[in-house]
């Protein structure tokens, strides 16, 4: 029983499809860059989203892809968020990037998962508790996608209420200042009516 519950999670974890999840800041005019080493029909998706900017300006990334040789497979210019799948038809590197180059004051805050799958011929035999397994992870996988993307929205939206939060509590001590000096020059100026002039 032991042995073969061994197996089982051995199986499990051999057949889990590699999953990576990232946050990184990216300053101003750079890039970061990033590979996988797959085989011929191995499938890659990249999805990411910018979840905030420090230092103000939008919420956007360039982001592109390229096969072992160097070719750009795919582009994406001032996007805040994005997914990309490939099957790869060849061996090698592929290189994904992602380019804040086109800004020059503000750096942002990326997150991105790359998940994967290893091909498996149609010749290959799958036993019926391995495509349960695969199953079951390719389920957990989307559920794991899911709330990464609700974490960044969170973020998103908390940053934005955070900033207007401060935006109307200063406007809101700028109108008080305003007030009570229009208040303070109303008094003055009405005095002076009610003063006695005179003249020697």
């Amino acid at each position: 029983m032991l042995p073969r519950l061994a197996n089982l999670l051995t199986l499990f974890f051999l057949v889990l499809p590699f999953t990576l999840a990232h946050r990184i800041d990216i300053d101003p005019g750079e890039k970061d860059c990033y590979f996988e080493s797959l085989q011929p029909q191995d499938r890659m998706t990249i999805t990411y989203e910018v979840g905030g900017s420090i230092g103000g300006g939008h919420l956007d990334i360039d982001f592109y892809v390229t096969d072992p040789q160097g070719k750009t497979i795919y582009t994406q210019h001032k996007k805040s968020q994005g997914s990309f799948s490939l099957s790869a038809d060849r061996p090698g590197k592929f290189s994904y990037c992602f380019s804040n180059e086109m800004s020059s004051y503000a750096r942002k805050v990326l997150s991105f998962n790359v998940h994967g799958q290893l091909y498996i011929g149609e010749d290959e035999q799958i036993a019926p508790v391995e495509q349960e397994i695969r199953d079951l992870s390719a389920g957990l996988q989307l559920v794991k996608d899911e709330q990464a993307y609700l974490v960044v929205r969170e973020r998103v939206h908390r940053d934005t209420c955070e900033s207007t939060n401060s935006r109307v509590k200063w406007w809101a001590i700028v109108q008080t200042v305003i007030l009570f000096s229009l208040c303070a020059w109303n008094v003055h100026y009405l005095k002076s009516w009610f003063e006695v002039k005179r003249v020697l």
